[in-house]
C-alpha cells in the first residue's frame, strides 16, 4: 500500500505498516463474531480495513475524522463509499445508528483512548465485541486485576460489564510515524445478565474510592457516611484491594444506608 496520507499529530496517528499483525488483529474479533456489523475506527489507510473486507460474513462500516484519510479510503475501497463516515466516533449514538448489534474494531489513536472505550462502555447494549490496539500501558490497566497498581476505574468500570483479554503486544518499528511507547492488542467480550447494583452508583463509589486509592476505604469514601461497623471487611481495605463483585457489593451496602 503505498503511502499517501500524512500521519497528523493532533490526530494520534501512527499508521500501522505490519500486514500480519493486521490479520492478526482481524482475525481476533472473527474468531468471536464471524458475522455482522462492525465498525473500524479511524482505519487511516485501510490496513485493517482491507482484511475485514476479505471477511464475507462481515458488513463492514468504517469512521474517519481525518478527510486526507477519507479521499484516499474513498479511492482505495469504493466498496466502502456508503459505509465511510466523516464523523468523529466519541458523536455517534450506537443506540440510535445501528440498532440491532456492531462490533468495534481499530487502531485506537491514543489521545482519545480511554473516552473510545467509555463510549463504548455507554453503547453496550449494542455493542458485543471489541478488539482495538492501545497504548499497551493503557491496555494493560484496562485489562487489570485488583492488588496491583495499575488497576483502577477504568479496570473496574470496564469489567463490570466485558470480559477483558490481552491478546498480544505490538512495538513501535511496525508504526509509520513509529510511536515512542509499545502497543498492546485487548478484546472485549459483553458480560449478559443483570449488573446486581445500581450502574450510576456503581460508577461514583469507584471513582470516589480511586480519587484517593492511598488511603483505606473508611477514610476515602467518607463522603458515604458509612462507620467501621457498618463497612466491616472494607473499612480496612484500599480500593486496589477490592474485586469486581466488591466494589458490587460495597455498591450495594451503600445504597441500602441511604
Amino acid at each position: 500500500m503505498t503511502q499517501t496520507v500524512r500521519a497528523k499529530k493532533h490526530l494520534g496517528q501512527h499508521f500501522l505498516n505490519d500486514q500480519n499483525i493486521a490479520g492478526n488483529i482481524v482475525q481476533a474479533l472473527v474468531d468471536v463474531y464471524p458475522s455482522g456489523q462492525v465498525l473500524e475506527v479511524g482505519p487511516g489507510m485501510g490496513v485493517l480495513t482491507q482484511f475485514l473486507l476479505a471477511e464475507k460474513g462481515l458488513v463492514t462500516w468504517a469512521t474517519e475524522v481525518d478527510s486526507e484519510s477519507v479521499t484516499y479510503l474513498m479511492a482505495t475501497f469504493p466498496q466502502m463509499s456508503q459505509r465511510l463516515l466523516n464523523e468523529d466516533f466519541l458523536a455517534i449514538d450506537f443506540t440510535q445508528r445501528y440498532p440491532g448489534s456492531i462490533a468495534i474494531i481499530g487502531n485506537f489513536p491514543y489521545n482519545i483512548s480511554s473516552q473510545i472505550v467509555f463510549h463504548i462502555l455507554e453503547h453496550r447494549s449494542v455493542i458485543p465485541f471489541m478488539v482495538g490496539m492501545f497504548q499497551k500501558e493503557v491496555a494493560e490497566r484496562i485489562g487489570a486485576t485488583h492488588g496491583g497498581k495499575e488497576y483502577g476505574i477504568m479496570s473496574v468500570i470496564t469489567q463490570a460489564f466485558y470480559h477483558v483479554e490481552y491478546l498480544f503486544t505490538v512495538n513501535e518499528h511496525v508504526f509509520t510515524p513509529p510511536p515512542k511507547v509499545k502497543s498492546g492488542v485487548i478484546r472485549l467480550t459483553r458480560k449478559e445478565g443483570e449488573l446486581g447494583c445500581d450502574e450510576k452508583m456503581l460508577r461514583t463509589v469507584v471513582k470516589t474510592a480511586f480519587n484517593q486509592r492511598r488511603k483505606k476505604l473508611r477514610n476515602a469514601i467518607s463522603t458515604f457516611g458509612l462507620n467501621d461497623e457498618e463497612l466491616g471487611e472494607f473499612a480496612s481495605k484500599r480500593a486496589e484491594e477490592l474485586s469486581i463483585a466488591q466494589f458490587i457489593e460495597l455498591t450495594n451496602l451503600i445504597a441500602s444506608k441511604k
